[in-house]
């Protein structure tokens, strides 16, 4: 299948955000009164939506959950965001793609403010033609309704649009919206998590992206 449109996600597949989002995870659990997990076990929150992440996996009631996010962003919105590094040679993956005449989105669960600034300060925005995220009061958080929103807001064909992410939520998000999804295997989720949500392909690192997306 030729595409001419792909759809990046943010966290796990163009840069590892890990040490800023659980730094900004152990700073929330200190302002809740909890214990401070070790961080390997905070990993699972890198890429699903924060407020369903808070009550699946801590066990939060909505509001807790609420809280949760805003003391998160006490840490996340000043320092966790740059406490990120972006996948090396990424940059150089997103120019061939784009020489190779391939128009490049992002849609990421993370508020698109948030995205925007990450994406400046690595100086990979002007790689990508716009930015599809969720908003500020957890809107449109749902990897399925990110895309629905990049689809039409981008005026995209799905059926020459393909989502590439590094978890179970962009493949299930990019079928719920008729697209294939190409998995990477170098983000947080495992080659069976991508699998079993039903992945087209799957890319060991970004050569074997590209050539995915080129060919």
């Amino acid at each position: 299948m030729t595409y001419k449109n792909v759809l990046f996600d943010l966290d796990g597949t163009l840069t590892d955000p890990a040490e800023g989002i659980t730094n900004s995870l152990m700073h929330a659990q200190r302002r809740l009164g909890m214990a401070v997990s070790p961080r390997e076990k905070l990993f699972v929150f890198i890429g699903p939506p924060l407020i369903e992440t808070f009550m699946s996996e801590w066990g939060l009631t909505r509001a807790e959950a609420d809280r949760a996010l805003v003391y998160y962003r006490e840490h996340f919105g000043t320092k966790g965001l740059f406490e990120n590094v972006p996948y090396p040679g990424i940059g150089a993956c997103l120019a061939e793609l784009k020489a190779a005449g391939l128009r490049l989105f992002v849609a990421t669960s993370k508020p698109e403010p948030l995205s925007l600034r990450i994406l400046e300060h690595f100086d990979l925005l002007h790689y990508f033609e716009a930015v599809a995220g969720s908003t500020m009061d957890e809107q449109r958080t749902k990897k399925g309704e990110v895309i629905a929103y990049a689809l039409s807001t981008f005026h995209l064909d799905p059926s020459e649009t393909v989502m590439v992410g590094d978890r179970k939520h962009d493949v299930i998000g990019a079928r719920e919206n008729g697209l294939a999804c190409i998995g990477v295997l170098y983000g947080y989720g495992s080659r069976a998590e991508l699998t079993d949500a039903g992945a087209a392909a799957l890319a060991a690192d970004l050569p074997e992206l590209s050539a995915l997306l080129k060919s």
